[in-house]
């Protein structure tokens, strides 16, 4: 490889395996099992015919390394340089050229030694490519051809392993199966991958068990424990470990924290928190009116806890109607139709809750809905008093005393209460006050004598009002009339003087009556 090279250089490696003192003292061309010799010999004859002889010398050459990071208090010896045309009286100069010759890497002149004069990190540069050549130290001509080496930096253990994205965040289904993957963690690690096991990292779980494994050489975190239950715990915190040198100890360690979410999935039916629920609904409430709520609880999330109601048996299914309100999640209970407090009194009812989107993996573990009874009592209304008749009619005759008794109205307070009722004239009604009511009996009176010629009907109201309660109160129309009676004596027609003809017949008279049929 290196054919034409009159120069030995002569190699010590500052491995794991050599201390530094020893590297620093003993002299690369010692170590003969690191030695590779080239020759090549080439003939030509003198002027007298003398066979000259000359020997193709060569470098004897090895890899160099150099143990990063080292600190002892002198240069680190590389190698040796050494040429077979130097004849030990100094006329042969050693040259090193390259990537930090004269500054990292130093050789003497005279002996070849090269030396490392700073201290070296493989992470930095793992390494260096130099050119050796032997001149005449008074011409500088080339004794040998100029070759290329490389300087290896060696790795030792100096660096943890990083994970460089934590902290990570995962999620996983609740009750997922043992072994299931959360995800996958990575460390790195600077130093060599390729010598020794500087970089050769194990995975383990420093806080998470029982919950979490993760597997040693992959670090993908896995669940360690069945039926994980979100409604019990939901959040993990977990931490876990790399490791160098292959876990041994002595290695290096790095640590990154997890943070495990578990997600809902629906395993949990909806459940009311009580059998029996009582409800009130006042009979003077209207179709479509609200008449309580409910609510089957289930602890799942998002679109695994919508539950939806429906009526499943009972004797007010025509009368009620249950939607679900679905921000609160609630069952709503409105009338359908209007109730009757005198009519039915009470009302059950059977409700269903059921959850709308069910998971195949758990319907075994059904039923996924919930039953719970609804009594709805009907609450009386306080009601105004009822007439026993939309309208009355009567009569009375005209002249007649004033108490006369023209009739009677009833109204009844029709509430459970069964409030008395006073009755009244409106004053608007009956502006002159022909009549009078009595207050608790509902007897009509006249207050004067009433005159048919002057007013045949009278159209009043009569008022009726509970006394107690909330003094609601009701009117009915009553229409009087006035029956004729002969009050009036008979009138002439017209006051003229009357003329009587001799010879008229005896019995022929003229006059006039304001009173009829006479």
């Amino acid at each position: 490889m290196w054919e034409g090279l009159g120069l030995q250089v002569f190699l010590m490696c500052l491995g794991a395996v050599l201390c530094s003192a020893v590297a620093a003292s003993a002299p690369l061309e010692h170590s003969h099992r690191h030695r590779l010799s080239l020759h090549r010999h080439r003939e030509r004859t003198g002027k007298e015919g003398q066979v000259l002889h000359r020997s193709k010398r060569g470098w004897v050459w090895n890899q160099f390394f150099v143990i990063e990071e080292y600190t002892g208090p002198d240069p680190v010896l590389v190698g040796r340089l050494h040429s077979d045309v130097d004849a030990g009286d100094g006329n042969c100069k050693y040259i090193l050229s390259g990537e930090g010759a004269g500054t990292i890497f130093v050789i003497d002149d005279k002996t070849g030694n090269i030396h490392a004069t700073k201290t070296l990190d493989r992470e930095e540069q793992a390494q260096y490519t130099l050119t050796a050549q032997a001149v005449d130290r008074a011409t500088n001509k080339p004794l040998e051809p100029p070759s290329e080496f490389i300087v290896k930096v060696q790795d030792i253990n100096d660096n943890p392993p990083e994970f460089l994205h934590g902290p990570y965040y995962a999620r996983v289904p609740e009750m997922s199966n043992v072994g299931t993957s959360v995800m996958q963690v990575t460390a790195t690690d600077a130093d060599d991958p390729t010598y020794g096991n500087s970089a050769r990292l194990v995975y383990s779980i420093l806080q998470g068990q029982p919950y979490f494994s993760v597997e040693p050489q992959t670090g993908i975190i896995r669940t360690a424990l069945p039926n994980m239950d979100r409604e019990a715990r939901q959040e993990y915190d977990v931490v876990i470990q790399a490791k160098d040198m292959g876990g041994h100890m002595g290695g290096l360690s790095g640590t990154t924290e997890v943070k495990i979410t578990l997600t809902d999935v629906n395993d949990n039916p909806p459940k009311f928190p009580q059998s029996v629920y009582a409800m009130s609904v006042s009979e003077d409430k209207v179709s479509g009116e609200e008449v309580g709520r409910l609510k089957a609880k289930d602890p799942d999330l998002g679109e695994n806890g919508l539950v939806s109601y429906r009526f499943i048996e009972g004797d007010g299914m025509t009368v009620f109607e249950i939607t679900t309100d679905t921000d609160t999640r609630e069952g709503v209970i409105k009338l359908r139709k209007p109730v009757d407090f005198e009519t039915k009194r009470a009302y059950t009812l059977r409700v269903e809750a059921s959850n709308t989107h069910l998971d195949p993996r758990f319907i075994a573990w059904g039923p996924y809905k919930d039953t719970a009874t609804v009594k709805v009592m009907v609450e009386d209304a306080d009601e105004p008093p009822a007439f026993m008749a939309t309208s009355y009619s009567f009569e009375v005759e005209e002249n007649a005393p004033d108490g006369t008794v023209v009739g009677r109205v009833h109204a009844k307070d029709t509430d459970v209460a069964n409030n008395p009722v006073r009755y009244m004239i409106p004053r608007y009604t009956d502006v002159e006050q022909f009549f009078s009511v009595g207050p608790e009996d509902g007897i009509i009176k006249t207050t004067r004598p009433l005159d048919r010629e002057t007013l045949p009907w009278h159209n009043i109201s009569v008022s009726a009002t509970e006394i107690g309660g909330h003094h609601q109160d009701t009117k009915v129309r009553v229409n009087i009339k006035v029956k004729d009676v002969n009050d009036n004596a008979p009138e002439f027609a017209t006051q003229n003087e009357i003329l009587v003809c001799e010879n008229v017949s005896p019995g022929k008279v003229t006059s006039t009556s304001v009173n009829c049929c006479i």
